[in-house]
C-alpha cells in the first residue's frame, strides 16, 4: 500500500544508451557485443561488458578483451532524438523531472497515487511506455531519497525495477560494497578496504570522527550520512542556475602530436562557447582539465577581468593554459581534455573589449550558432577539424536535450 511521504522518488536510467539505440535500429546487432566509438569506447552493450569492456577504455584493449566486438561509429542525432522521446515520457509521468544527463533523470511522483497508482506501479508503467514507444530498455529504482533511488537502479540493471520500501533502507544498503556510495572511487575504496571497511554497513557502524580521520571532514561526514540514507535533496524540475558550462573529450593511449591536441581543444572551445551564448550568461573563468596516461589529473584556470562568450577569446585563453601543461603532456601522455567556463554572469550587458574589431567575431559566432541551431551541430565546422575527423569530433558529446547536459562535466 502507498504510504504518503514514503518511497516516491524514481531514478530512471536507460541501459547502455548509445549501444541500445544501435541495437534497436540494426537488428543484426541484437544479442551481439557492440561498442560505440573506436579509438575510445563511448558505450558498450551488456554483451560486451560481460567480457570486461567498459566505457572510456581504449579501442585496442576492447578488441583484445572481446575479439568478436562490433564497433559502431556514433550517430549523435539518433541519440538526441531517442533522448527527447524518453524525456517526453518522463514529463508526462510527473511534473517534477530533474534531468541528470542525456539518458537519466529523477522523478518525484508524490501525490499521483490516486491518478496513476503506487510509485511501483508508476515506475512499471513508465518502463513499459519507454519500451513500447521508444524501443529501449530502461531501469528504474524507487526509494525515499535521490541517493537511494540511484543506488537501487544501479543494483537492478539491466532492464530492471527495484523498490526499496520505507523502513528497509539499511537492510538494503548494509551488504553493498562501499563503492556504491557516491564519491567512493578506487582511491577512497582502497583507503577504506586497507582498514577492513568493505561494505556500506561497516561505514554506517563507524563513528563519524573515525571516517573524518581517514577521509577528511567533507568526505568522511558525507559518506557517513549516505550510509544512513540521509539525503535531504529534493527533485527539482529543470536544473536551476548553472554555475559553469563545460565539455570534455576522452582519448585513447596513443601519443598525439601538439596539432592534434590543439584540434581537440578547438572543437571543445567551439562547443562550450556556443552553449555559453545559448544560455545568455557569459563567464569570467576559463578552466582546462587534463587526465594523463598514468591516470593522474591536473587543472589550470584563468579569470578574466570581463565576462565573455566569445569563441576566439575562450580559445585563446585555453591555448595559453594548454601551453603551460605541455611538459606534463609530453612526459605522461594525455587521455582526457576538458574545458569549462565558470563564474557565469546573470546575462546582463557584456563589456566590450578593445580593439572593437571583436564585433565581426561576435557576428561570426552568431551566424554559426544560427546555422547549427537550424541544421544540426555537425552542419558547420572549422576546416581544421576535418583533419582526423574520426579521432576528434566524434568524441564530443551532443548538445543538451531539453537543458540536460549530455556527457559533460557536472555543474
Amino acid at each position: 500500500m502507498f504510504v504518503p511521504g514514503g518511497a516516491t522518488i524514481l531514478h530512471a536510467d536507460l541501459d547502455a544508451f548509445y549501444a541500445s539505440v544501435e541495437q534497436r535500429d540494426d537488428p543484426a546487432l541484437r544479442g551481439r557485443p557492440v561498442v560505440v566509438g573506436g579509438g575510445v569506447v563511448l558505450a558498450a552493450s551488456y554483451e560486451a561488458r560481460a567480457t570486461g569492456v567498459r566505457s572510456a577504455m581504449g579501442g585496442r584493449m576492447a578488441r583484445r578483451l572481446c575479439p568478436e566486438v562490433v564497433v559502431v561509429h556514433p550517430r549523435w542525432e539518433a541519440y538526441v532524438q531517442a533522448s527527447r522521446a524518453v524525456f517526453d515520457i518522463f514529463r508526462r509521468t510527473s511534473p517534477l523531472v530533474e534531468g541528470l544527463s542525456i539518458d537519466e533523470a529523477f522523478l518525484d511522483v508524490r501525490g499521483l497515487e490516486r491518478i496513476q497508482g503506487t510509485p511501483a506501479e508508476i515506475a512499471a508503467a513508465l518502463r513499459r511506455e519507454v519500451r513500447e514507444a521508444v524501443g529501449l530498455p530502461i531501469t528504474v529504482g524507487v526509494a525515499t531519497t535521490k541517493f537511494l533511488a540511484k543506488v537501487a537502479s544501479a543494483v537492478a540493471k539491466p532492464d530492471g525495477l527495484l523498490v526499496v520500501p520505507p523502513g528497509t533502507e539499511r537492510a538494503f544498503l548494509d551488504p553493498l560494497a562501499v563503492e556504491r556510495l557516491w564519491g567512493v572511487g578506487p582511491a577512497t575504496a582502497s583507503k577504506l578496504r586497507r582498514r577492513g571497511i568493505a561494505t556500506v554497513g561497516e561505514v554506517a557502524r563507524m563513528e563519524p570522527e573515525a571516517l573524518v580521520a581517514i577521509l577528511g571532514p567533507a568526505a568522511g561526514r558525507g559518506l557517513h550520512a549516505l550510509a544512513h540514507n540521509r539525503d535531504p535533496r529534493q527533485v527539482r524540475a529543470g536544473r536551476g542556475r548553472r554555475r559553469s558550462v563545460g565539455s570534455q573529450c576522452a582519448m585513447d593511449f596513443r601519443r598525439r602530436p601538439p596539432d592534434a591536441v590543439d584540434r581537440t581543444l578547438v572543437a571543445l572551445a567551439d562547443r562550450v562557447a556556443r552553449r555559453v551564448r545559448k544560455g545568455g550568461r557569459p563567464g569570467r573563468t576559463i578552466v582546462l582539465r587534463l587526465r594523463f596516461g598514468d591516470y593522474t589529473r591536473a587543472a589550470r584556470s584563468r579569470t578574466l577581468s570581463d565576462a565573455t562568450a566569445d569563441t576566439r577569446a575562450i580559445l585563446a585563453v585555453a591555448r595559453d593554459l594548454l601551453d603551460e601543461t605541455r611538459p606534463l603532456i609530453d612526459r605522461r601522455g594525455l587521455t582526457l581534455l576538458g574545458l569549462t567556463v565558470s563564474s557565469l554572469d546573470d546575462g546582463g550587458p557584456v563589456q566590450l573589449v578593445l580593439p572593437l574589431d571583436g564585433d565581426r567575431h561576435r557576428a561570426l559566432d552568431q551566424a554559426t550558432d544560427r546555422v547549427r541551431e537550424r541544421f544540426g551541430t555537425t552542419s558547420l565546422r572549422r576546416a581544421s577539424l576535418r583533419v582526423e575527423e574520426r579521432s576528434v569530433a566524434p568524441w564530443l558529446m551532443p548538445d543538451p536535450v531539453g537543458g540536460v547536459p549530455a556527457g559533460d562535466e557536472p555543474t
